[in-house]
């Protein structure tokens, strides 16, 4: 049996932190995840995940925010990245794929980003 290790995520909550790293910040596009990366002063790396009702029912977009959040917890492995925010948006089909699937996106995303 593993052993759950327990990361406390720095959170995005602010519709204007949301608007900020839109507006200001770079993206990046997948097949299953956008990702936007934008500087933030004497806070930390925060994330943000958003899902819109294109994606389906509140079932699916609570599974695509789900299946985000597993992908980069499993990805960043308590690395930080200095004063960073990170904004995913979830897109068509990522409800339907599976957490490593989408690792493998935001990995691709990253190393197009050079964020290591």
């Amino acid at each position: 049996m593993g052993v759950a290790i327990s990361v406390r995520l720095v959170t995005i909550k602010k519709d204007r932190d949301f608007k900020k790293a839109y507006s200001r910040g770079k993206s990046c596009v997948s097949s299953c995840v956008v990702l936007y990366v934008n500087r933030n002063f004497k806070k930390g790396t925060r994330i943000g995940i958003t899902a819109s009702k294109k994606i389906g029912n509140a079932v699916r977009r609570n599974r695509a925010r789900r299946v985000i959040r597993q992908a980069y917890l499993s990805l960043v492995n308590n690395k930080s990245f200095g004063n960073l925010d990170f904004v995913f948006v979830a897109r068509a089909r990522t409800p339907d794929v599976k957490s490593y699937d989408v690792k493998k996106c935001i990995a691709s995303l990253f190393n197009s980003m050079r964020l290591g």
